[in-house]
């Protein structure tokens, strides 16, 4: 999976750089999340979807992976500048409350403030 990774405060902001995330490339997705969680101590995760076209099942079951371990390790994972098709996904998996999406990265930084 190719993604760019990104230090903000305490957010570690992880930019994928695939235009699907689909069953091809889910697990290597899986397998990266528990890295930033497990061995680089990222507690607070964003995802920046916005050169994702594409979600599938097995996508939104990473995206839900991530979320589990984050808030195994007192943490949280959100989304950011997800398509209109992305959006309708979560919302009919009616997913919408476990996968938190915001407009923009300035708007989604600000929302980790509230985490305790």
């Amino acid at each position: 999976m190719n993604f760019q990774k990104e230090n903000i405060a305490d957010v570690t902001v992880v930019r994928v750089q695939e235009s699907r995330l689909d069953s091809n490339i889910s697990s290597d997705m899986k397998t990266e999340l528990l890295r930033l969680i497990e061995r680089d101590g990222a507690q607070n995760i964003l995802i920046d979807l916005s050169r994702v076209d594409y979600v599938d099942s097995s996508g939104l079951g990473a995206l839900l992976f991530g979320h589990r371990q984050a808030r195994l390790n007192s943490g949280k994972l959100k989304l950011v500048n997800l398509n209109t098709k992305i959006r309708t996904l979560i919302k009919i998996a009616k997913l919408e409350n476990i996968l938190e999406g915001h407009q923009n990265e300035k708007e989604a930084l600000k929302s980790f403030q509230n985490v305790q």
